[in-house]
């Protein structure tokens, strides 16, 4: 197992989400196992419908954990620090992180139309389209090709932290 983690981070609507999809996407397509942790700052995130028994669990204030033939849905009532959710996932090839801007790991910075100077001191490397002029990415950042999921995942490959089992101190 690789055991490589990453980070990205920008502004609301800049295209993370869609990138982390197609990164996962590719990397599963050749065999990787992937797993993705996203903050949800504002607690809007929505696990289950309203109604059914395990959204009827959850709103007692008790952690639930649903068991499926095909997966382990885990609701906890309160935060975990990352190392306990990589604990969690176990063994992995490639852990992704959307958000989370205080988290020590290598970090991606998406932009469109606009760059946001607030996010540069936390971010190794900026992914952009063809809306951002590239003279104005600071020099201090690697600039990736937002279209260029390969030569992306190909920064991962190099730049991800690796973690080790059981020893979570690299986070």
């Amino acid at each position: 197992m690789k055991r490589l983690a990453v980070a990205f981070t920008g502004p609301s609507n800049s295209g993370k989400t869609t990138l982390i999809v197609n990164i996962s996407n590719i990397l599963q397509k050749y065999g990787y196992k992937v797993c993705i942790v996203k903050h949800d700052p504002k607690d809007k995130a929505i696990f289950d419908v309203e109604g059914k028994d395990s959204w009827l669990f959850s709103q007692t204030g008790a952690d639930v954990i649903v068991i499926s033939p095909n997966k382990t849905t885990l609701f906890k009532q309160s935060n975990s620090s990352i190392s306990k959710i990589v604990e969690l996932f176990d063994d992995f090839d490639y852990l992704l992180v959307e958000g989370l801007k205080t988290l020590p790991l290598p970090r991606i910075a998406i932009f469109r139309e606009k760059l946001d100077e607030n996010y540069f001191e936390m971010t190794d490397a900026i992914a952009t389209d063809d809306t951002i002029l590239k003279e104005n990415i600071p020099k201090s950042c690697i600039h990736l090709d937002l279209n260029n999921t390969k030569s992306i995942i190909e920064w991962i490959d190099k730049n991800g932290n690796k973690i080790p089992y059981k020893t979570l101190s690299v986070i």
